[in-house]
């Protein structure tokens, strides 16, 4: 909020002894707040156990000072006060000082210096500007007394005293008042979405019928292959599963999942889907893998990734993670067809664990994406478990596109993986629900569209080379 516009002061039973136009002076320091006040030294005492017990665990605060010179001076913190025995670093911390009708003088810490020093004596700023010093109605300036602010390594503050407080230590008032960001009713809390998604159960049917009319690009393949990869756990059986119930119009669970330490798929497996439990199987097929693991030895191993690439591997193919697949196993070994051959890779990353991944993990995961660029095959990261991750989108998923922390994990999956961000799709999987949900059916239905016109970019860059070795 703009400096001089209108801030309330939620007061209690204190009266603040700021003016009307000082009280607009500190505003227009701190912009866009609230100030309750919380200490009122005539009123409490000037104790630091007074003060402490007011003031602690209390958020941001503006200790503001009078002194019987009439000057009106202070500090701001957005650390709270504890009474943890440390020094405070506080890159927001700032003096200041009112007098008349001029704009209030400001003082920031200095980089790199201390803002305060946290304990249960008196409130300082550096160590250096004490405020009800010992007990009394006193300011204390150890840089006017001959000392610097932390043993003498000088002043986090730089500051005249004559300027500040015209070097009156005696005050009148002391208040302390806990600063909070103003919520203004004129402002919409309904935020521009960062991707437009209808949630509608229009827009549903439209996805499925969408999906139900698809044809390959290219004649010679009926059904396009996804290939699903990701870490133990992240939901690669479960996005099969939900998938698979939007089409059957109820929950399935015919792929393993669930959230064992290691991978509960230990075979190689294409899973089709039918369009109700009568229909046509739709003209895509899901394949499931073991899930990444951080070790070596462990997890599904990054050569038998590029023979499931190349279309080598049999469904239920059974991995061991200690010897890759290999294709002259088979007894009538041929060349793979592009029917046979992955279309469409996706990374599945759990969205409450992209800040934990391991450097191990993202280099298993760069090696494979190295893999799958050279093969010019189509790539795209599905998010999961975005319900988990933020509260918001856990009591209303349609928030997902106006959640600023989701849009922040997006971005961040897109920095670790080396994947544009409109790559990176979130979703939420059926896990615990019993029936069917249109805001899931809606976010699942525009991943698996995203999936097949990725597909079809891989066909329309390799269609004047179709027959050659990819």
């Amino acid at each position: 909020m703009k400096k001089g516009s209108k801030r309330s002061l939620s007061l209690n039973s204190l009266t603040s002894s700021l003016s009307e136009d000082q009280r607009k002076q500190l505003c227009g320091l701190l912009e866009n707040v609230e100030l309750t006040l919380l200490f009122k030294a005539s009123v409490h005492g000037y104790q630091a156990s007074a003060f402490h017990q007011r003031c602690d665990r209390q958020g941001p605060t503006v200790l503001v000072a009078y002194n019987r010179s009439g000057y009106i001076f202070g500090g701001y913190t957005s650390v709270d006060y504890t009474q943890s025995g440390r020094d405070v670093t506080d890159e927001e911390a700032f003096l200041f000082s009112i007098r008349g009708g001029g704009a209030p003088l400001c003082f920031k810490v200095n980089s790199g210096q201390y803002a305060r020093y946290d304990d249960a004596g008196a409130p300082n700023f550096g160590d250096q500007l004490y405020f009800c010093y010992s007990n009394q109605a006193t300011v204390y300036d150890q840089g006017q007394n001959g000392y610097g602010g932390y043993g003498g390594r000088g002043n986090p503050f730089n500051f005249d005293p004559a300027t500040l407080y015209g070097n009156d230590t005696q005050l009148r008032e002391c208040e302390v008042y806990k600063v909070e960001e103003k919520k203004d009713p004129q402002i919409s809390v309904k935020m521009k979405p960062w991707r437009n998604v209808q949630w509608t159960e229009k827009r549903r049917d439209e996805l499925m019928k969408m999906i139900r009319d698809y044809k390959p690009l290219m004649p010679s393949v009926s059904r396009v292959r996804i290939l699903m990869i990701g870490p133990v756990g992240a939901g690669k059986s479960s996005f099969f599963n939900s998938i698979n119930s939007v089409f059957m119009g109820r929950m399935t669970s015919k792929a393993m999942s669930g959230s064992a330490g290691t991978s509960l798929t230990t075979q190689f497996r294409t899973y089709p889907v039918k369009d109700g439990r009568e229909g046509k199987p739709l003209p895509f097929v899901l394949c499931d893998t073991m899930g990444l693991e951080e070790q070596s030895g462990a997890g599904l191993d990054i050569d038998d990734i590029s023979s499931i690439l190349q279309g080598h591997v049999p469904d239920r193919y059974k991995f061991n993670p200690t010897t890759p697949f290999q294709p002259e196993e088979q007894k009538a070994f041929r060349p793979p067809s592009l029917q046979e051959k992955i279309h469409c890779v996706v990374y599945v990353i759990d969205a409450t664990k992209i800040s934990l991944m391991s450097s191990k993990l993202e280099e298993k995961l760069a090696a494979i994406r190295k893999k799958v660029n050279s093969l010019g095959i189509a790539q795209i990261v599905l998010m999961t478990k975005v319900d988990e991750a933020c509260p918001l989108v856990e009591e209303d998923l349609q928030s997902l596109y106006v959640s600023s922390y989701i849009k922040t994990k997006v971005q961040e999956v897109s920095s670790r993986l080396g994947v544009p961000v409109s790559c990176v799709l979130p979703v939420k999987n059926y896990s615990q629900e019993l029936e069917l949900e249109l805001n899931c059916d809606v976010l699942l239905l525009t991943a698996l569209q995203q999936m097949l016109r990725f597909a079809d970019d891989y066909f329309d860059d390799i269609r004047p080379v179709e027959g050659n070795p990819i």
